[in-house]
């Protein structure tokens, strides 16, 4: 078997594509600045819309026009060569980056066919499995009846729940037999997108199952907590059978009720907008993907998003998903603060609140009801991955 590469001669191709979209978009704003210096409007107003013209105008013309030749071709150049070469498996080093870019781009990826865009896949023992009985076979010699699905959060990998030889999942089935399986998926589109996608892969999942499943649980990080919610609800929605095996559901810093980090984005995008001057750069804050977005309230349906435009500022838009009946659900929340109660300002995990990771909210009708929560001090978001006191807590509920 090959050795794993850092690079694929497709990451050539879509490195390519964004560079030229990256050139034009910067075409774009600089115009737009210019457009606006050259009228002079108010310092607040609207913006200047009106593009460049005469011979200004024809030079931005110009250079989105030929940076688009060249995008071309390249892209043409480059084509046979990832035909011919033979693409090796990734190593955990690329895995990493390019989740990361998919966190913060995956939206555009997926909609632009950018080759870095990733496919949403389970896994096991690090490969993507195909989900038929064969393939479950002879990926899982000896599979259990109890499947545990490990989902990750943004910009992360499956790889990322392996920490010095620490991982929930293999720990979890080496004492408790459960067959863990992780996802794997683009974090950059929408919560509800994946949401969907994940309920069919679990319909197929269960369905392909070399074993009768007797039971499913679920442990999820941070936006894979948003995800797997958004999954239950469009799981039961179709009809599948997987939500009947759901027994438990378990999150780990999870924001049920949104992040303030992407709330304070969404107030600079307001900021910038508020003066024809500062208008263009608010395209810049505007790159961010739509899994991103979605983390200001902790979206996770399509009705919160669809036919509105997710950069304006306005209020929590979301409408009241309820937890999976008959399912117990628990969460993890963590603060960087001490036990003895030195809480960080914000107390959080450096990402999520407490507040919203323990579903708390002060409307009765969107807090949570879990069954029951837990709290670890003196530790960060990603710390929830790997912590052997937070796996502790993980065994007592999946033992029962």
């Amino acid at each position: 078997m090959p050795e794993p590469t850092h690079v694929r001669p497709t990451d050539a191709r879509g490195v390519s594509r964004m560079a030229i979209d990256a050139t034009i978009g910067i075409t774009d704003l600089v115009e737009a600045m210019h457009s606006t210096i050259l009228r002079l409007p108010r310092i607040f107003g609207a913006p200047v819309t009106s593009p460049t013209g005469g011979i200004t105008g024809l030079v931005y013309n110009s250079v989105r026009t030929i940076t688009a030749l060249v995008g071309g071709g390249i892209d043409l150049a480059l084509a046979p060569l990832a035909s011919l070469l033979r693409e090796r498996s990734s190593s955990p080093e690329r895995d990493a980056v390019i989740a990361a870019l998919n966190g913060v781009l995956g939206d555009y990826l997926e909609d632009s066919g950018n080759p870095l865009a990733i496919r949403m896949c389970l896994r096991i023992d690090g490969r993507a499995v195909e989900l038929t009985r064969p393939a479950l076979a002879e990926a899982i010699p000896q599979p259990s009846d109890k499947i545990l699905l490990l989902a990750h959060g943004l910009c992360l990998t499956d790889q990322h729940w392996e920490h010095e030889g620490h991982d929930h999942g293999a720990l979890l089935a080496e004492e408790l037999g459960y067959t863990p399986v992780y996802l794997h998926y683009n974090s950059g589109r929408h919560i509800s997108t994946n949401g969907r996608e994940l309920a069919d892969m679990l319909a197929a999942l269960s369905e392909a199952w070399p074993v009768p499943v007797e039971g499913l649980a679920i442990i999820a990080h941070s936006m894979g907590g948003l995800v797997a919610r958004s999954a239950c609800h469009y799981g039961a929605r179709a009809g599948h059978a997987w939500p009947g095996q759901l027994r438990t559901l378990i999150f780990l810093g999870t924001p049920h009720h949104g992040s303030p980090l992407e709330r304070a984005g969404n107030w600079l995008d307001a900021l910038l907008l508020a003066s024809p001057y500062t208008a263009a750069f608010a395209r810049l804050g505007q790159i961010r993907s739509a899994g991103i977005t979605d983390l200001r309230y902790g979206s996770l349906l399509d009705e919160d998003w669809a036919g509105r435009d997710r950069f304006t500022h306005a209020g929590d838009p979301r409408q009241t998903v309820p937890l999976p009946e008959g399912v117990a659900c628990y969460t993890v929340a963590a603060t960087t603060g001490s036990i003895e109660g030195d809480l960080d300002p914000l107390g959080s995990d450096g990402l999520v609140p407490l507040d919203s990771a323990l579903g708390a909210h002060q409307d009765p009708d969107v807090e949570l009801p879990l069954r029951e929560r837990w709290v670890g001090y003196d530790m960060n978001h990603m710390q929830l991955l790997h912590r052997r006191d937070v796996y502790a807590q993980l065994r007592q509920w999946l033992a029962g």
